[in-house]
């Protein structure tokens, strides 16, 4: 399993924007899976707020997302997001790092759907949750 694990951790961060804001594979087996990004100066949107960007949070959630999916070891063809609704609830701390876990909680012939959750210094005060639906590319 510890190939597999990492197998999906090189797939998930190897896409070129994944590499360009520094995403990271933690974990993912059994429909989870759990990506971080540190925080970078030329991560955030505003200089004087010193938070990262809301475009690194979608990042994060929609890798993390497909992380899970991939993580069902149930398919083995490529996958496309077809929705990601993202509910921000607050901006990240300042200065700070996010950390994304995901969950593929059903899957049909043809779409995955899965659930996700961004945060900051605390899991109990989260940053963003996420909604996402997949497309499984059988074809």
């Amino acid at each position: 399993m510890k190939l597999v694990r990492k197998m999906l951790g090189h797939a998930m961060t190897m896409a070129p924007h994944a590499v360009a804001i520094g995403l990271k594979f933690e974990d993912g087996e059994d429909g989870r899976g759990r990506m971080s990004v540190a925080w970078r100066e030329d991560l955030v949107a505003d200089p004087d707020s010193g938070v990262i960007a809301s475009g690194v949070v979608t990042a994060l959630l929609d890798h993390c997302c497909g992380l899970a999916v991939n993580a069902t070891g149930k398919i083995s063809f490529p996958i496309a997001t077809l929705d990601l609704r993202i509910d921000y609830m607050r901006p990240a701390a300042p200065r700070s790092g996010l950390t994304a876990e995901a969950h593929c909680y059903k899957m049909t012939r043809s779409i995955a759907f899965v659930r996700a959750e961004a945060w900051d210094v605390d899991r109990s005060d989260l940053v963003a949750t996420a909604q996402a639906a997949f497309i499984l590319n059988r074809g």
